[in-house]
């Protein structure tokens, strides 16, 4: 399930767009599948190894087209990001800056590999949602790598601004989501076997596999009001 909106972010066929922080992919491989030129960069090497085997078999699939497209996986460092200036016509980069001590400088280094008048999308936790989460919880914060802070929209958005980006628009994600965790952190963070956590993980795990008109609805309602991720979207403007 993406949290970035790829018709909000402008993404085109043939577009270099860089996905930092990938993960195991999820917005990598949809920028593969809709004819973008994919570089996915992550810190972990399981992750990166991960994808790299995941956008081989995508090939073998038939799911990307073969010698037309430039797909990679990157092990790196947000902070000293390997790219030259102006490398890429579009930036994700997902969940990642909550686990940052020294975001701006990570932000400073998404603007400079972002060409001028290319796009962005940046995602965080959401301030609510996420502060319920940190009340009820401590472990589900304090752990190594874990978020080490809660943005609010303006914080976040004046952050990017003073990197050089304009913002564009924002939007929520993500609304059934946070009753999950939510519930995880009511119950205990690794307590996978409560019977209501696994319920509703079968909830949401059927509502990725076949979006149902029902979730999609919910989702549609909820996640104005208690989704768990904010998205916010800016451009690198063209010198004058």
């Amino acid at each position: 399930m993406l949290t970035a909106d790829y018709d909000q972010l402008g993404l085109r066929r043939g577009d270099r767009i860089l996905d930092l922080g990938c993960g195991f992919g999820r917005h990598a491989f949809e920028a593969a599948r809709r004819g973008a030129n994919v570089v996915a960069l992550d810190a972990g090497r399981d992750e990166v190894d991960g994808v790299a085997a995941m956008f081989e078999a995508m090939l073998e699939a038939g799911e990307i087209e073969a010698g037309t497209l430039h797909t990679a996986a990157v092990q790196g460092d947000a902070l000293h990001l390997p790219f030259p200036d102006a490398s890429y016509d579009r930036v994700i980069c997902s969940e990642v800056l909550e686990h940052i001590p020294d975001d701006v400088a990570a932000m400073r280094e998404l603007a400079r590999v972002l060409r001028p008048g290319g796009t962005m999308a940046v995602t965080v936790p959401r301030f609510g949602p996420e502060l319920v989460n940190w009340a009820l919880s401590d472990a589900y914060h304090n752990v190594p790598g874990g978020h080490i802070r809660i943005y609010r929209r303006s914080v976040l958005e004046g952050r990017l601004r003073s990197v050089g980006l304009e913002v564009t628009g924002h939007h929520y994600a993500h609304g059934l989501h946070s009753p999950y965790w939510w519930l995880k952190c009511l119950v205990g963070t690794t307590n996978d076997q409560n019977w209501l956590v696994k319920n509703y993980h079968r909830l949401l795990v059927w509502d990725i596999m076949k979006s149902p008109r029902t979730t999609r609805y919910l989702e549609r309602v909820l996640a104005p009001l208690i989704g768990k991720s904010i998205v916010v979207y800016l451009v690198k403007p063209v010198a004058s």
